[in-house]
């Protein structure tokens, strides 16, 4: 199953889950797309561990294979698996490019990364997958500091977590992992690793 690249306001509709956190796409029609979107049946065990992990999947732009992929290598490390599993995928690069600012959607962060726009530590990296460890440095290429999207980005200053900061010149760091309480509240991982563990 590939990465879903097709409209993410119908996707937030559906599960009831702003995708974009910013709660757009569901201000206008807060229910389902299509005709029955208004009819909600109540879900099923395995329905609502299912809508879980579609909003956290939707949410990171990965596709099946990576999320899963992901989650077993959370279930390796100490401590809680559904809260680890949520911290490595906040720890991808396109995400705190995303949450540095440098891009108005984690689409468009990840094709700057997929571009070749971003440097960790000075280095060019194009995986968006990268998982950056805390103190790393996140800036951008020279020239790309003047692409369109970045600058709108930057102007834009949408409020920014506490545990990435940007300095001055632009240039970003992964200061420390989040605390579970610091990003997406809304969502119960547990349900995520119920799913998984079926």
């Amino acid at each position: 199953m590939s990465r879903f690249t097709g409209s993410t306001w119908k996707v937030s509709r559906r599960l009831g889950y702003s995708i974009s956190e910013s709660g757009k796409e569901l201000k206008k029609r807060p229910f389902a797309p299509g005709q029955h979107g208004q009819r909600r049946g109540k879900l099923s065990d395995y329905g609502t561990q299912l809508q879980e992990k579609q909003k956290v999947r939707f949410v990171y732009g990965v596709s099946e294979k990576q999320f899963r992929k992901t989650f077993e290598e959370a279930g390796k490390l100490q401590g809680k698996h559904g809260e680890n599993f949520l911290k490595m995928l906040e720890s991808r690069l396109d995400n705190i490019v995303y949450r540095l600012g440098f891009a108005a959607t984690r689409a468009q962060a990840r094709q700057l990364v997929n571009h070749g726009h971003i440097l960790v530590d000075g280095k060019k990296v194009d995986i968006p997958s990268y998982r950056l460890q805390p103190g790393q440095k996140i800036s951008l290429k020279e020239k790309s500091a003047n692409l369109a999207v970045v600058k709108a980005a930057l102007e834009a200053q949408f409020s920014k977590v506490d545990y990435v900061a940007l300095d001055a010149n632009n240039v970003g760091t992964f200061s420390r992992l989040p605390e579970r309480n610091e990003f997406l509240q809304d969502i119960n991982e547990q349900l995520i690793v119920e799913f998984y563990n079926r």
